[in-house]
């Protein structure tokens, strides 16, 4: 039911590669891209390439679409859109089920997120989550986390609450609500220190490496890469070029996010953008790469939790291939 509603959303746009003539006189191409979300810091590379001429550079007309709910694995896999903004989890998800999604991109090189919590609750190792109350979206990767790091500490997973808080607020959850949640310090977190909170934060990286996944990723169709392989590479040439720009600029690049969401805190873009130019690339030789031992560990990680029910072909999951230079 969830699918069908998500294609209805976007069902009615029209989204072949169309050639026309565009201002400069030269032949464009209009694509589409979709959102995972609404427009964040994440997503700030895409909106720089727009703003700075680097897809009009390459003869591609953009149009930066968003869904306010997940699936864009499918949409992409179904033609709604030439490119989409996923993360390693939905596209494991979508190869096991033999949805033809691939990962091209790798938008932020090392998972930023984790659990966090006001410090008052006493929040410190997945040991004190005995006798809390976590709030999520009700995920089977959620228990399976959680349950993983209870384990690692030999803590009772039996004695955690579990509470489905959908896309309820951080601030307004861990106040009146539930003991902590899972959010991701480039946003919350930065959120927590411009309004003085402190928060104990657990990062899912540093508990287990096999949870350093890709989140976000940029995706594509196999369809798409294999009919028009120049399109892939002309689009990711701009928007590493976006990427670059974000984190060498990052107070400039924030001004693009605001553009389009003027409705975003002000300060809280900027501190994000601050925050992720150094997560963007951060350690990886250029941005956007990504490691098979990575998309294997964690496969292998979900496999054995029963999370999925066969080990994917992760050859088949991502490629650096269209990546300039490679």
């Amino acid at each position: 039911m969830k699918k069908a509603i998500l294609f209805l959303l976007v069902s009615m746009l029209v989204l072949s590669v169309v050639s026309c003539k565009g201002d400069t006189g030269k032949d464009t191409e209009n694509i589409t891209v979709l959102l995972d979300w609404v427009p964040n810091t994440n997503h700030t590379g895409l909106y720089a390439a727009q703003e700075l001429g680097y897809f009009e550079n390459e003869g591609l007309e953009v149009e930066i679409l968003q869904v306010n709910e997940g699936g864009t694995a499918q949409l992409v896999a179904a033609g709604q859109a030439h490119f989409g903004i996923s993360y390693q989890e939905e596209v494991t998800y979508a190869r096991v089920e033999e949805i033809p999604v691939v990962a091209i991109a790798a938008i932020v090189q090392h998972n930023t997120s984790g659990f966090a919590s006001p410090v008052e609750k006493g929040i410190k190792t997945p040991a004190d989550f005995e006798g809390k109350k976590y709030g999520g979206w009700g995920s089977p990767m959620e228990e399976a986390i959680l349950r993983a790091m209870m384990d690692k500490y030999d803590a009772d997973f039996d004695k955690l609450e579990m509470v489905s808080i959908g896309s309820a607020d951080f601030f307004t959850s861990v106040t009146k609500d539930v003991d902590f949640t899972w959010i991701y310090y480039g946003w919350d977190g930065v959120a927590a220190g411009l309004r003085g909170i402190d928060l104990n934060f657990i990062n899912l990286r540093k508990e287990d490496e096999a949870l350093d996944f890709y989140t976000p990723v940029i995706i594509a169709s196999e369809e798409t890469l294999d009919q028009n392989a120049g399109l892939a590479e002309r689009f990711l040439r701009a928007v590493t070029k976006g990427y670059e720009y974000s984190i060498e600029n990052p107070e400039e690049a924030a001004e693009f996010l605001l553009k389009v969401s003027p409705e975003l805190d002000r300060e809280l873009v900027i501190e994000s953008q601050k925050y992720l130019s150094a997560e963007y690339q951060s350690d990886a030789p250029a941005w956007g790469l990504m490691k098979r031992q990575i998309w294997e560990s964690y496969a292998k990680w979900m496999h054995e939790r029963d999370l999925i029910e066969n080990m994917i072909d992760v050859d088949k999951a991502f490629t650096n291939e269209y990546l300039p230079g490679e």
